[in-house]
């Protein structure tokens, strides 16, 4: 995670926070595990703005892939 710019950075954080956003699709196109955006999540964010967000992305089906609906076949965003 050390090699990642504040451009990066903002950018996963923004798809984190995203609710349609699988960690799949971060994984992909950062290399980031879901752990690992946890991980960064907790340090860049404040305490309170970490815990409010793991509350609402835990178990969340559109944020693992594996959760979500076959008919669900979309991954990456083209940009």
């Amino acid at each position: 995670m050390d090699e990642l710019n504040k451009e990066n950075i903002s950018r996963i954080i923004e798809m984190a926070w995203e609710d349609r956003t699988p960690f799949e699709a971060i994984e992909h196109q950062f290399g980031l595990s879901e752990k690992q955006v946890i991980e960064l999540m907790r340090s860049e964010m404040k305490s309170s703005s970490f815990r409010m967000w793991r509350k609402r992305v835990s178990g969340r089906t559109t944020k693992h892939r594996k959760l979500r609906s076959d008919d669900v076949n979309r991954f990456t965003s083209p940009y």
